[in-house]
């Protein structure tokens, strides 16, 4: 027995399911779709797509039906004060092929509406929950488009950029028994006596 210890080849399967996202599927998709799939440039090894939201049923079923039999994740992107405001973004995932495409699709902030793809990938139903809850980005045709982690009752959407730091309590007016974990803390060059409340009210010791 040679005494050469024997190191494990590197495995490289997941480089070359890139290279084949990126060098056969995408120019498909592009072929197939037109100016409304466009790829996009990326520091990273994942390929990635923009995607026109009038389109985007469409092409998730034909990448469905080309192998991406996985939603991994969708989630929401407020880019204020960028227009558009929006993005909503999904990963994809094609097993056993390891295949993984990004898909980017821009939404206009006065019609922050995409069609589900929850009728393709049943995991989106729960995902697209959530990006509504938070974002306030509708998914046309979803089966029960409701609040998901915030209260039934709540106003707004927590994740916009313009959403109060403080939530609905930034409204009321500021006392200084209201010094507690709501409030921001209290930085370098803050009046004496304040702490971090809204307009520099007094706290307490």
């Amino acid at each position: 027995m040679s005494g050469v210890r024997q190191q494990p080849q590197p495995y490289v399967g997941g480089a070359a399911a890139l290279a084949q996202v990126r060098d056969e599927i995408v120019p498909a998709l592009v072929a197939a779709f037109g100016d409304d799939v466009v790829p996009l440039e990326t520091p990273f090894e994942q390929p990635q797509v923009q995607v026109a939201p009038g389109q985007l049923a469409a092409v998730a079923r034909w990448l469905k039906d080309r192998g991406f039999n996985m939603l991994v994740d969708v989630g929401g992107v407020d880019y204020l004060p960028r227009t558009p405001r929006f993005e909503v973004v999904y990963h994809l995932l094609a097993l056993p092929q390891l295949w993984r495409l990004r898909l980017r699709v821009p939404v206009e902030e006065d019609e922050a509406e995409v069609p589900t793809v929850s009728d393709v990938w049943p995991s989106a139903a729960a995902a697209e929950r959530e990006v509504w809850d938070l974002f306030g980005i509708r998914f046309a045709g979803h089966p029960n488009l409701s609040r998901i982690l915030m209260p039934d009752d709540w106003v707004g959407h927590p994740l916009r950029k313009d959403y109060p730091l403080q939530g609905p309590r930034a409204k009321l007016p500021a006392h200084a028994a209201e010094r507690n974990r709501y409030h921001a803390p209290k930085l370098p060059g803050d009046p004496p006596g304040t702490a971090g409340l809204p307009g520099g009210a007094k706290g307490g010791k």
